[in-house]
């Protein structure tokens, strides 16, 4: 599992929906930052921050050939987060579980304290 600080990074980075737009854009192929920017209503400089949180992060890879800037995807920075997802649900599930549990005991206690006895004799029986 990634490290926390690493997890930290990543959450972060996602937090912004700037920041999701960009890796949702990128999941459909690597693009030049002009690109990238083009929808976004924002100055370049202001732009260029929401790439360098995402590469500091790991979601995003970029390299410069001339003056264009291409970004990429690098998804393996989502495994630690994935991993991450995954304990959290196994933790949840069991929790839940034994809760329906409780919950089905609950319900059959009541049940039970609501049927009347076999050994109390009913009225108007007795001799």
């Amino acid at each position: 599992m990634a490290n926390q600080q690493t997890l930290d990074q990543v959450f972060a980075a996602l937090a912004d929906p700037t920041r999701r737009a960009i890796v949702m854009r990128l999941c459909a192929g690597e693009a030049s930052v002009g690109e990238l920017a083009d929808p976004f209503d924002m100055a370049l400089p202001s732009f260029m921050k929401h790439i360098h949180v995402l590469e500091l992060s790991g979601l995003v890879q970029s390299e410069k050939s001339g003056r264009v800037r291409t970004c990429r995807l690098s998804p393996d920075a989502l495994v630690g987060a994935e991993d991450w997802f995954q304990q959290q649900r196994a933790i949840w599930e069991a929790r839940l579980d034994r809760f329906e549990a409780y919950v089905m005991q609950l319900k059959k206690e009541r049940a039970a304290a609501k049927r009347p006895s076999r050994t109390t004799k009913k009225k108007g029986s007795e001799s």
